[in-house]
């Protein structure tokens, strides 16, 4: 190679690693500017390219101001409507919590009722059916992933069926979450020719410029059916082998919870599909007057009698994603994990918390409180399922008491519950993907029967669970080891 070309490609190497040096760090947290430095500095040729393909801290532009207009709307529309509603007691750390959340989101805490918990496939999609074979006015159907297959068939009939007499059904599916699937092809081929109205959520498609970075997902999964009847959880419109005769044969299936709500709660969910049907197909659906006009609160509805001492229930959906700058699930999480006192239960089938989540999570424990973390003996991906492994040390020597889930199941609930008042469902997972890539939602419930009913279901999960012990994580082979440190720094390149 002619010496001219070599000082060249040298002198771009080192232009490069010096520019780097400047521009990877901004707007970005610290352990993700070290694992990109590192990727940059030691292999630009892959690094460089990986870097410009997924490193944006950004993200889009357009997102950020479709959902900073929608919160414009919401803010002038509950203007006059309280953070807590009316006969709700809340602690004052979990009042500075909610007043949060609303800051982020403009969404407060709203009445409701809890109807039930789903943790069994068969039981939460035949509640879903009926619901929208119930249907009279419009049904909202927001899931990252969907399949028309044998365990959904009678949804999606009960959808078609709906429309056809009328009912307004809309329905979003993640392009990239759903597409690997064939019974997606199905269910696309199938509506074609129905009344449904179906867009794909975040599509790649660069001949009609629509283009995107391609690790963002659409990760919600939401059910609202005539605006006051909802669900809300992590389960995904797919039968729960997730269309594998070879999981299926194994006895790999997902295990997932879902939500049942009704009232004025659901006003909020509907008024987060309706920010993500405009950003998909440029549809405005009205939204904000439901959501400022609300229901009463009254004790009946939020499911106790707060003069006779009895908790009540109440709501708070909390959207996350690049829609926003400020990570409103991640601040949620920790700012919860700092108020309990006696017992922390997480559930989370991807576990790789930044650094807040992480000494949140051990100081607690080093404070005293008990703090249980579930997660699968096994996760379906490769990198995560080591990455998580690799926080396994310092939770276990702060105390942090860890529950691996039977294998080959895959325990795919998100969930967390704080001392006996409060609870997490929804479809975030703690980990870094969650936090900054996916669009979220999480609804925190306060009081009621719900928490009590979330704890069942934890109790259910310990039973088929087995728990590590710190000397026998310490004793592992070092080849895992290796590999849980390296799918640690990857994770990280965000």
């Amino acid at each position: 190679m002619p010496e001219g070309v070599t000082s060249a490609i040298l002198i771009t190497e080192y232009a490069v690693k010096i520019l780097a040096l400047g521009m990877v760090p901004e707007n970005r947290q610290p352990g993700s500017s070290q694992a990109w430095l590192l990727a940059i500095l030691f292999i630009p040729v892959v690094g460089v390219p990986l870097f410009l393909l997924f490193g944006n801290p950004y993200i889009t532009g357009r997102r950020h101001v479709i959902q900073a207009q929608a919160n414009q709307l919401y803010e002038g529309a509950l203007k006059d409507r309280p953070t807590v509603p009316v006969g709700v007691r809340v602690a004052p750390g979990v009042h500075t919590i909610l007043e949060m959340n609303r800051k982020l989101t403009e969404i407060p805490c709203m009445s409701g009722e809890f109807v039930a918990l789903y943790s069994e496939y068969k039981q939460s999609l035949a509640a879903m059916t009926e619901a929208v074979r119930a249907a009279t006015d419009r049904v909202h159907i927001e899931f990252y992933a969907q399949s028309w297959d044998d365990e959904t068939d009678e949804f999606f009939t009960a959808a078609v069926e709906a429309a056809e007499r009328g009912v307004t059904v809309r329905v979003l599916a993640d392009h990239l979450g759903s597409g690997k699937y064939k019974g997606f092809k199905v269910l696309r081929r199938r509506l074609r020719n129905t009344p449904v109205e179906f867009h794909l959520m975040l599509p790649i498609n660069p001949f009609v410029g629509r283009f995107r970075r391609p690790d963002l997902r659409n990760h919600r999964k939401m059910l609202m059916v005539d605006g006051d009847h909802g669900f809300v959880g992590s389960q995904n419109l797919i039968e729960r082998h997730y269309g594998s005769a070879r999981n299926a044969k194994l006895g790999r299936e997902w295990v997932d919870l879902m939500m049942e709500v009704r009232g004025e709660i659901v006003h909020s969910m509907d008024a987060v599909f309706a920010v993500d049907w405009y950003s998909e197909c440029g549809e405005i659906i009205e939204t904000v007057g439901e959501l400022a006009k609300g229901l009463p609160a009254t004790a009946g509805s939020m499911g106790g009698d707060p003069t006779a001492g009895d908790p009540v229930s109440a709501f708070q959906l909390v959207p996350s994603g690049p829609g926003y700058r400020t990570q409103p699930n991640l601040r949620m999480f920790t700012q919860l994990i700092s108020q309990a006192r006696e017992r922390l239960r997480i559930v989370s089938p991807y576990f790789v918390p930044d650094e807040a989540l992480l000494h949140a999570l051990t100081s607690a424990a080093y404070r005293g409180v008990e703090v249980e973390l579930f997660v699968p003996d096994k996760a379906d991906q490769f990198m995560v399922h080591h990455a998580q492994r690799s926080y396994f040390r310092a939770l276990l020597e702060a105390g942090v008491i860890i529950h691996r889930f039977r294998s080959p199941a895959v325990l795919h609930t998100k969930m967390m519950l704080v001392d006996d008042y409060g609870g997490i469902v929804g479809s975030s997972n703690m980990d870094l993907r969650s936090f900054n890539l996916n669009f979220e939602v999480s609804m925190l419930v306060l009081g009621g029967a719900a928490v009590a009913d979330l704890n069942d279901v934890v109790e259910r999960y310990l039973l088929e669970s087995s728990t590590l012990d710190l000397d026998t994580w310490m004793n592992r082979p070092w080849p895992g080891r290796y590999v849980d440190n390296v799918a640690r720094l990857t994770s990280a390149l965000q």
